[in-house]
């Protein structure tokens, strides 16, 4: 059975978004806004960022910036675990267990 398509609408910093997602989505796109407005009160409240798009830009660039560095240390562990495979698998030609 393929989960069901619902419309939601989530509120970041004061406007309204209406949304179509799937019915398996909609808790972590309601945990990711609480997130946004959690992070962009942050700046607002400790920093001089007045104008709350500002302070969504500037959770947005937070986010981004570590979802690129999440990618990059995947991709580094990726490449270390290919590279022990390769180093197993040669081990284990030169064993010649007969």
């Amino acid at each position: 059975m393929e989960p069901q398509e619902i419309s939601i609408k989530v509120l970041i910093g004061d406007r309204q978004y209406p949304l179509k997602i799937s019915s398996v989505e909609e808790e972590n796109v309601r945990k990711a806004a609480k997130l946004v407005n959690d992070r962009s009160k942050f700046y607002t409240d400790n920093f001089s960022v007045q104008d709350k798009q500002d302070a969504i830009a500037m959770t947005a660039l937070e986010f981004a910036s570590e979802n690129l560095n999440t990618i990059t240390t995947d991709q580094s562990i990726s490449a270390e675990l290919e590279q022990l495979l390769i180093d197993l698998d040669q081990y284990l030609d030169k064993q010649d267990i007969s």
